[in-house]
């Protein structure tokens, strides 16, 4: 099951999440290849964030999968997840890091 946890310093009271969520998670899933019925998508808001010594909007991201990571993969989640939180949270791309981790690998498959 793919499970992306994003934390961001922006406040979401009042956004409408609901986006985010279902874009997410049709992204991952066809990334992946993965039903949607098994991807989980956690997004928390307010968390003290500072990127680049500023408190600027900035998200860290962590995506984790029971197989399917490629390399190819882990490029087009990193791209796929830093435009939607682009569009729909106006955080930049460059504010943005994702660690992609394939927990049935015997190595770390990470990419920040």
């Amino acid at each position: 099951m793919p499970c992306l946890y994003i934390s961001t310093n922006l406040n979401l009271d009042g956004v409408d999440n609901d986006p985010i969520f279902s874009e997410a998670t049709t992204a991952i899933a066809r990334i992946i290849g993965r039903p949607e019925k098994f991807v989980m998508v956690i997004l928390k808001g307010s968390v003290q964030l500072t990127f680049g010594s500023n408190k600027e909007p900035a998200a860290f991201g962590e995506l984790i999968s029971m197989g399917g990571i490629t390399k190819e993969v882990k490029r087009n989640l990193i791209a796929t997840i830093g435009t939607i939180l682009e569009s729909k949270l106006s955080i930049p791309k460059s504010r943005f890091i994702l660690n992609v981790t394939d927990t049935s690998s015997s190595r770390n498959n990470s990419n920040m």
